[in-house]
């Protein structure tokens, strides 16, 4: 009877439903780690938002990356909901669910990689900006508990706007003395997601053997795709240009008029931060050559923040790589990226310093 209690409290020791708590109540039973036999050693993973329309997807593709041995799934509504379900999913990664301001430092906690798509989404007519006074402040809230409970851990940052978020986030961790450029990255890789899909569509091939680097920020006219350095190399009309650097810039604003008020894009938007968090564990576990496009600390502008393509390590960011030759073309979208850009990151400044 014993052993049975004992293995009943397991169960009960990552999720929260009131049946199973009472169960353990009335048993006498105290909670104990659960730890699946036969578990890999993996990463220690936190999803902050994970009862979104981008966490929950989210969370469910994690829960079956094999680099993760521990997922923490943290919100202000319905977290043990979300960890419920998603702990029926028979692959080796334990999940815990968090709720609320009060459960937010128990989640963070010994994390390896923190990923953010807390907030609110974009809806019709809602600009990037729009988004602004909500988000910041959930994004400083948040980022205010990595520096205290997690300092060293790898943040992803996919809460928008991007390019005034990750601003918020640095400036906060330098108030705490904890900023460390080469671990904080606004997730860009939709972008790059969608140009991958996009020029394979116009060229016939498979979209997993294009890669299109795509720079600058994460919003409208910052994001920049450089189809002149299109992997395999493609040969592109100005009419195809203008049409692909259009969509891919307005990706964002297709899927919201699409679902007609009903969401944004955030099952491609879980599929592209899972990309990246996977490129981020595989660096993490010391891959070699794990290259991809992300927002970061960086000196390959005048700016301060920029999006390129960057060398993923164990200690997050280990190499900023230069924007290679640009047409005409490119030069000028740079320019007009660069001054939109400019005045995101200044808004994102002035929130914290305010």
């Amino acid at each position: 009877m014993q052993q049975s209690n004992i293995r009943i409290a397991r169960i009960a020791a990552h999720i929260n439903p009131p049946n199973l708590q009472k169960m353990v109540e009335d048993l006498g039973l105290e909670r104990v780690n659960c730890r699946a036999k036969g578990a890999s050693s993996g990463f220690k993973v936190a999803i902050l938002g994970a009862a979104g329309g981008i966490g929950q997807p989210l969370a469910m593709l994690m829960k079956m990356n094999p680099l993760v041995s521990l997922l923490h799934l943290y919100d202000v509504v319905n977290a043990h909901g979300v960890t419920a379900d998603i702990s029926h999913m028979d692959t080796s990664a334990v999940v815990r669910g968090f709720l609320g301001q009060q459960q937010l430092e128990d989640a963070l906690i010994g994390m390896d990689l923190v990923i953010i798509p807390a907030g609110v989404p974009r809806k019709p007519g809602m600009t990037r900006d729009d988004l602004f006074n909500i988000n910041a402040g959930i994004v400083k809230t948040l980022c205010e508990a990595i520096a205290k409970c997690c300092p060293k851990a790898i943040v992803n940052i996919i809460s928008n706007p991007v390019n005034s978020t990750v601003p918020i986030a640095a400036e906060v961790f330098k108030k705490a003395g904890v900023f460390d450029p080469k671990r904080v990255l606004g997730v860009t890789m939709l972008d790059v997601v969608r140009a991958n899909t996009f020029v394979a569509e116009i060229m016939g091939l498979d979209p997993r053997e294009v890669d299109v680097p795509v720079v600058g920020g994460h919003a409208g006219v910052t994001i920049l795709p450089l189809l002149s350095q299109v992997k395999p190399s493609c040969s592109f009309t100005q009419k195809e240009i203008d049409y692909l650097t259009d969509r891919i810039q307005n990706g964002g604003t297709e899927v919201v008029e699409a679902k007609a008020g009903a969401g944004s894009a955030t099952l491609s938007m879980a599929y592209a931060a899972v990309k990246f968090a996977d490129a981020c564990l595989q660096a993490l576990r010391g891959d070699a050559a794990v290259v991809h496009c992300a927002y970061v600390a960086s000196e390959v502008t005048e700016l301060p923040f920029f999006a390129s393509k960057v060398r993923l390590g164990r200690n997050g960011v280990e190499e900023i790589y230069p924007l290679g030759p640009l047409n005409e073309y490119e030069r000028a979208g740079l320019e007009k990226a660069k001054k939109e850009l400019a005045g995101s990151i200044q808004k994102g400044v002035s929130f914290v310093k305010k």
